[in-house]
């Protein structure tokens, strides 16, 4: 007998058929004598319409009560599913996040998850019961409602299957696993089989969204089995779901780098690439010490991450431009920053564009092979692909390029790093 938690996204949540195709499967699971718990998302739209609903109220509101109105999304689909589950013959309850409790932080609406308490828990899995969580939310220490920040359902699940020590975290989603790039972009695009943490973490942070960074590195942390898989493959009634082949060949399997074996190691695993991105370029910045840090300390005191920097070549009046990217969400809030800023920076002009895209390759194979960027900065420049800005880890490469280009520089990459199918 394992422990297992099955997460289930919005679409998977999306209407009472999908929620009896969700209790089917769990059934399913149950009667493989395995002890589950069930992370829910709310139903895919249900959390913008809350939203909406906030902002309608008042521009000013408060982030505790939006907290409560938000959290209710989860609240009805976990409620949904255990009565779903009671008419499949299954006995269930559902357990909001104050209920178990998820103690978490006070920072409402980007609450972290602390704790999660067993005790409940570990009784109505004792009595054979299905527990039936809400992902998204839990409870801060003077005992109010708050939720994780988006896709926030992600990280409670892999919280929920470290608490309760899970064999694996099962993520159910609307694709049938990770691939080496974007499908849609990139037709002959390969499922893979096991990516390692660390992988996928490059990955998820870099525009993959197949699972949210803050679970990857949770998962990561708590050393927390996780596997992306579709619900709506294998979910007929007569309980094909998988029968006739174990569960380590169906999704893709995130682990530990011991457990990926040398003949599933690559060089590159995969390709991202992202469009929410802004570039800004701050002219003739005076070429002195402390001028950079001018820069990027009243953008880290605004909350607004950074992320590719480039200094360029002097300037003979001992100036210099400086150009950097920031989540395009950020960019309006950048530049108020910046441009108050301007005296103490003593930039001449400010210059931003939205028209730019990172493209990203990632794999643990960078540790030991030579000629990864050079294969990459080769390949775009064959194809008249400029490169803006570059920025790199132990095992990511990442480039900005002009918008237009993105679906070219994925696929052209893609080729060039041997990851096509065979056709």
């Amino acid at each position: 007998m394992a422990r297992i938690v099955m997460k289930f996204g919005g679409t998977s949540m999306a209407g009472t058929e999908r929620i009896r195709s969700v209790a089917a499967r769990v059934k399913r699971e149950r009667e493989r004598g395995h002890e589950i718990a069930v992370v829910v998302s709310a139903m895919a739209g249900e959390t913008d319409r809350l939203v909406g609903f906030c902002r309608e109220a008042s521009s000013l509101y408060d982030p505790r009560e939006y907290d409560v109105v938000v959290a209710a999304g989860e609240q009805v689909t976990s409620g949904l599913l255990a009565i779903a589950l009671q008419a499949a013959g299954v006995p269930a309850r559902s357990w909001l996040g104050w209920q178990l409790p998820i103690r978490t932080s006070s920072a409402h609406a980007s609450a972290r998850i602390e704790e999660v308490d067993m005790g409940a828990l570990e009784a109505a899995l004792g009595r054979g019961e299905v527990a039936v969580i809400p992902g998204f939310q839990g409870v801060s220490e003077d005992g109010s409602v708050t939720t994780l920040g988006r896709g926030g359902s992600d990280t409670s699940a892999v919280a929920v299957a470290a608490a309760m020590r899970a064999e694996r975290c099962d993520i159910y989603t609307d694709v049938d696993g990770v691939y080496t790039t974007d499908p849609r972009i990139v037709p002959r695009a390969r499922k893979l089989s096991r990516v390692t943490y660390e992988e996928m973490l490059e990955l998820a942070s870099v525009g993959a969204k197949v699972l949210q960074t803050r679970s990857v590195g949770l998962a990561m942390k708590e050393r927390v089995r996780v596997r992306v898989l579709s619900s709506f493959e294998g979910n007929d009634e007569s309980g094909e779901d998988g029968a006739h082949e174990s569960w380590e060949h169906r999704g893709t399997l995130i682990v530990g780098e011991e457990e990926v074996d040398e003949m599933e190691r690559r060089v590159i695993t995969g390709i991202a690439h992202d469009k929410n991105e802004a570039k800004i370029t701050l002219t003739a910045v005076p070429d002195k010490p402390g001028a950079v840090a001018a820069i990027f300390g009243p953008l880290a005191d605004g909350g607004i991450n950074v992320d590719m920097i480039v200094q360029n070549v002097a300037h003979s009046a001992g100036s210099t431009d400086v150009t950097f990217t920031v989540p395009a969400a950020d960019l309006a809030r950048s530049l108020e920053v910046l441009g108050s800023a301007q005296g103490a920076i003593g930039y001449e002009r400010l210059v931003h564009d939205t028209r730019v895209a990172k493209i990203s390759v990632v794999g643990v194979g960078m540790r030991s092979h030579a000629g990864v960027a050079a294969t990459m900065f080769r390949t775009l420049g064959e194809r008249g692909i400029n490169v803006q800005a570059i920025t790199t880890s132990e095992i990511k490469v990442s480039v900005l390029i002009e918008e237009d280009y993105t679906e070219l520089a994925v696929r052209v990459l893609h080729t060039a790093y041997g990851l096509d199918a065979e056709a």
